[in-house]
């Protein structure tokens, strides 16, 4: 439970971290940031593709693990959708300081929207394995630091004072232990259930790579983006190889 709580909150503060860099040292290159989403995709991919289909697997049935990705799927799409729907007035034409202090705002509401099932995922990976929660842990951590930066830019941009951004940002990543606390209560109501809630999250962290992270990436810089990508697979194979 301790664990499960430390590990959260320090995936969610995460999201600060990426503010401070902006408010501290400004927004950082493109290719930073290229390298950053796609080291955070590679770990999220090896996470999927090394640990948490396997664990589901091996906890459940193949029936069980298929319906669980396919729900994490349609649950992030339908959280996708919802938020295009938002973005879409935001026009990029504009450069006024209430159009940037809007986008900032929608950031932010997408990323802690985002954060829950993402805590979740740390809550369901603690329960399979220690060492698996931990490296869910670590990956949504490395994926919240560019999250938390696109979440200050353009509030800084609109005005906003650095104290109000932070606050925001604290706020925000506390969704990742609210998950967190969420996923726990699901697997004492169910804990056999297990098998479920790790292909749910494995459909949820496919979904951002494949939808959020890699494209993100590659649009600042594909070469840097592949190169981020293969570090952070080759770290969790690594660290699988090693346990």
């Amino acid at each position: 439970m301790t664990q499960v709580v430390i590990s959260s909150m320090a995936a969610g503060l995460a999201t600060c971290l990426g503010c401070l860099i902006v408010l501290l040292i400004g927004h950082p290159k493109e290719k930073t940031l290229s390298v950053l989403f796609g080291l955070a995709a590679g770990i999220m991919l090896a996470v999927v593709v090394l640990d948490l289909l396997p664990s589901s697997l091996e906890y459940g049935s193949v029936r069980q693990a298929v319906m669980g990705f396919s729900i994490g799927v349609i649950i992030m799409m339908i959280l996708d959708l919802m938020l295009s729907k938002i973005y879409s007035p935001v026009s990029k034409g504009k450069d006024s300081r209430a159009y940037f202090l809007k986008m900032g705002y929608l950031v932010a509401t997408g990323i802690a929207m985002h954060d829950l099932p993402e805590g979740i995922a740390i809550a369901a990976g603690y329960s399979a394995q220690q060492h698996l929660g931990l490296v869910i842990a670590l990956a949504i951590g490395l994926h919240n630091i560019p999250e938390g930066m696109a979440t200050a830019t353009p509030l800084k941009i609109g005005g906003l004072s650095a104290g109000n951004i932070l606050l925001l940002n604290v706020a925000v990543s506390l969704f990742t232990p609210t998950g967190a606390f969420i996923g726990l209560i699901l697997l004492n109501l169910s804990p056999h259930h297990i098998a479920l809630l790790l292909a749910v999250a494995a459909g949820a962290m496919a979904f951002i790579v494949k939808n959020e992270l890699l494209p993100e990436s590659r649009r600042r810089h594909p070469n840097y983006s592949t190169m981020g990508g293969i570090v952070g697979f080759l770290f969790i194979l690594g660290l699988s190889v090693i346990r």
